[in-house]
Parts: C-alpha cells; sequence; structure tokens
C-alpha cells in the first residue's frame, strides 16, 4: 500500500500527462488498497450485508466506469453485496420517496440537490463519516456543509457538485460582436440577441428539468435580488426584484432556439451536439462528449460562470450531488464503510479524473487535482464546490426549501410568464401561493 501511496502522490504533482494512467488505476491496485482500508476502518460491515444503492443516471461513461470499479473493489474487500440501479434525474426523488414511506427497498441513495432534507427524520446520522473525510481531504467547503448538515448533524454526504455553467461556441460569440463573454446581465442579454439573429440560437431549460432549468433560474432570480423566501423563511417571492427577473427571462427566451419551455435535461447537450445550439447552461458533459464525437465542436466551445447579479456578486445554484443512508436499512455499518470507501481520496481523486470536470468535490483538497488545470476549459468547473448556493438561497436548508424545488415552484413561475399562460403579476402570484402553502 505504501508504494501506491507514493504513486499516487506523484501522479498529482506531475499534472496532465499522467492523467490517463492516474484515472485507470489498476483494478489489483484498487483492491490491494480497498483491503487495507477495511481492515484499519472503524465501520465494520455486518455478517451478510446485501446495500441496495440507487443513483442517477451518468451523463459521462468513464465516470460511471470508475464510480462501479470502487464498488466491485469494495464488495471484493469486504464481502458486502451491491446492487446498483441507475434512474434519470427526475426519478431518483419519487423513488426514494416510496422507499422511505415504506421503510424498505433502498438503503443509500445517491440524489440531486437537496434529497436528504426531504426525509430529514427517515435519515442515518452521517456525522462521523463526514467528520472522517473532512480530516483526510482538508476539510468541507461551506457549500458542502451547507449541502449536508441540518440542526449540526450531518443528514447526508454532499460527495460533489456538477457546475451548471456557460457552453458556448466561440465564433458564434465573436460573430455576435462579443471578444469575450460578458461578465454583466446587459452584455448577456446582448450576446443571446445577437446569436439569435446571426441564426446561431441559444436556448436553456424552462421544462421540468431537475438540473439544467433549475439552475439557470434560480441564478436570474437571485442575480436580480429576488428570493422565494428570506433569511427567516418568509415567503417574499412576489416582490419587484422578481419582476424584473420575470422579464429579463423573457427577454431571453423570445431570442431561444423553439421548444425550450418542454426541455428535459438531456435535450440541451443533443441540439448543441447536433450543432443547433450554440450557447447552454450544462456541466461539463457537452464538452467531453464532444471531444470524441465531433472535435470541431469541441474545438470552438469553451465554458464561462454566468454574469455577476445587479449588486456585482455572483451566486450560482449548481448541482449538488449528496448521498444519503435511509434509517431503516439493516446494514448501517456497511453502508457508513461504502460512503466512506467512495469519497476516500486514494480512490476518489482517480474518479475524479475520470470524471472529466463533471464531477467537483466539497472537499477542499481536491481542487488541487490536475484535471482541473490538463485543459483551461476545465478550469471553471474546478471551485463550483465553493462557490455553490442550495435552492433555500440566502435561507438555511430544509425540509421544506427542498419541497420547494422538487415541485418546480421556481421554474413554473419562470415558464408560465415567458409562454404566456400568465402576466407577471399572475406568474408571481401564483408562485406565492404555492410557496405558502409549503411554508405554511
Amino acid at each position: 500500500m505504501s508504494n501506491f501511496t507514493l504513486d499516487r502522490r506523484s501522479a498529482l504533482k506531475a499534472g496532465g500527462t499522467l492523467l490517463a494512467a492516474a484515472a485507470t488505476m489498476s483494478a489489483d491496485q484498487l483492491l490491494g488498497y480497498a483491503k487495507a482500508w477495511a481492515q484499519a476502518s472503524p465501520w465494520k460491515p455486518e455478517a451478510g450485508a446485501k446495500i441496495n444503492l440507487l443513483r442517477w443516471k451518468h451523463f459521462v461513461d468513464s465516470e460511471d466506469a470508475a464510480f462501479m470499479k470502487i464498488v466491485d473493489a469494495f464488495q471484493k474487500a469486504t464481502g458486502v453485496v451491491m446492487n446498483v440501479t441507475n434512474e434519470s434525474y427526475e426519478d431518483v426523488q419519487p423513488k426514494a420517496s416510496v422507499a422511505a414511506n415504506i421503510g424498505q427497498g433502498l438503503d443509500i441513495v445517491w440524489g440531486l440537490y437537496s434529497l436528504p432534507f426531504l426525509f430529514p427524520t427517515k435519515v442515518t446520522d452521517m456525522t462521523d463519516v463526514a467528520d472522517y473525510l473532512g480530516k483526510k481531504a482538508g476539510g468541507w467547503s461551506k457549500a458542502g456543509q451547507a449541502y449536508g448538515k441540518l440542526d449540526g448533524k450531518w443528514i447526508g454526504v454532499p460527495v460533489a457538485v456538477t457546475g451548471a455553467l456557460v457552453n458556448y461556441r466561440v465564433a458564434a460569440m465573436e460573430k455576435a460582436g462579443h471578444k469575450e463573454f460578458p461578465k454583466d446581465l446587459a452584455g448577456f442579454a446582448d450576446l443571446v440577441k445577437g446569436l439569435n439573429k446571426n441564426g446561431t440560437p441559444a436556448g436553456m431549460a424552462l421544462g421540468h428539468a431537475s438540473g439544467d432549468a433549475n439552475s439557470w433560474l434560480h441564478w436570474a432570480l437571485w442575480a436580480h435580488g429576488g428570493n422565494m423566501i428570506d433569511a427567516n423563511n418568509k415567503v417574499v417571492v412576489n416582490s419587484p426584484e422578481t419582476a424584473k427577473a420575470l422579464e429579463y427571462v423573457k427577454g431571453l427566451y423570445d431570442n431561444f432556439i423553439p421548444g425550450t419551455a418542454s426541455w428535459n435535461d438531456s435535450s440541451n447537450n443533443k441540439a448543441f451536439l447536433a450543432g443547433q445550439l450554440h450557447l447552454t447552461v450544462n456541466g461539463i458533459s457537452i464538452y467531453i462528449k464532444a471531444k470524441t464525437e465531433n472535435p470541431q465542436i469541441a474545438a470552438d466551445m469553451n465554458h464561462a460562470h454566468l454574469p455577476l447579479g445587479v449588486d456585482g456578486k455572483a451566486r450560482e445554484l449548481n448541482l449538488g450531488f449528496p448521498i444519503l443512508v435511509f434509517n431503516f436499512t439493516k446494514f448501517p455499518q456497511a453502508c457508513k464503510a461504502f460512503t466512506a470507501f467512495m469519497l476516500d481520496p486514494a480512490q476518489f481523486n482517480p474518479w475524479v479524473e475520470a470524471s472529466q470536470g463533471y464531477l467537483s468535490p466539497f472537499l477542499l483538497d481536491f481542487t488541487k487535482n490536475p484535471i482541473w488545470t490538463a485543459d483551461p476549459k476545465n478550469t471553471p468547473f474546478r471551485d463550483v464546490g465553493e462557490t455553490s448556493l442550495t435552492p433555500a438561497g440566502v435561507a438555511q436548508m430544509s425540509e421544506n426549501a427542498a419541497a420547494l424545488i422538487t415541485d418546480f415552484v421556481l421554474v413554473d413561475m419562470f415558464a408560465n410568464y415567458c409562454t404566456g399562460r400568465e402576466d407577471v403579476k399572475t406568474a408571481m402570484a401564483s408562485a406565492e401561493r404555492s410557496t405558502k402553502r409549503i411554508f405554511r
């Protein structure tokens, strides 16, 4: 094990040229480490432990392959049997809810945004695991703590976050009159208008896309000084700031490629890779796929953070991926052991590299991973684990705030106005009623 540790440290120092070798750690090396880790681990799996784990369906093949290598090594090292199933973003929460309601079926769920907060009384206290990982990997970012802790207790472990950043075609941006990507709201609106005029349109989801729609529309609200709830959980969505955000998004939507009101989380990926779309908000998965399937698009695209708000400050809702362990599991020690093992730096660093920038950990030491600088187009995604807000915005994450994003209240408010189903006042009033019903 000591030789492996030395090799891993050397690989990290060497940078991008060794990324491929690091990301394809041999099965024997990983199994050897897993066996040594299991012997020293404070969590000893129960005899005959069998874990049912549900996770979101991957967007990057190499990320999923690296994850399954970790699962395989853990099984062989501990004797724990693991059954892993994959569902789309939209389907993870309903299936987790069913398990929570009946008290069986799933042991671990790795989901999106605020999943543990939907079931705060049904989850295992993971404070010991979070503390263990924090000591090994440089501590947790503020965002990571916000995604994992409730009333001082870790109700879930925030594995990583996917940056919901701007993916854009450079040549189209320059043809629209912008030599650099705009950092202000007015410049961004002008760019989107220019792209449409030139027949190289932008497009962001306004449908029930759990990741894509929620991320950029929360940004739009916050950028204009609006909030769904304030720091005291008072409903404040019906405001002049929200009205300005609605008008701004309507101006963007009028210049979007047709159909975005019905997009799901894969729609913009497909349109961008087909050359139909020239700007969108997404993770790095479009770029990863373009590098192998359409190198010309990959060479002409880049990434940027969404513009600063009216007060000159950056606010982002990136896609946090927390993992929870239900408290009705028969194998809590096995579940804790797996969660701690999967995030242990020795194999989590290769997994981060295999994700090619799609997973940005909330643990601070992982910002040193060479994946972030091996390609400058990856670098904007490096720090999203530190800059992200939770869906609660200025408030503390809670069960009600989790329900708010699950019910697409904010997304529907913007979509209803942009598509003409409601005017500004009615859209805000509808969102206000829905939010008050959740926070009553």
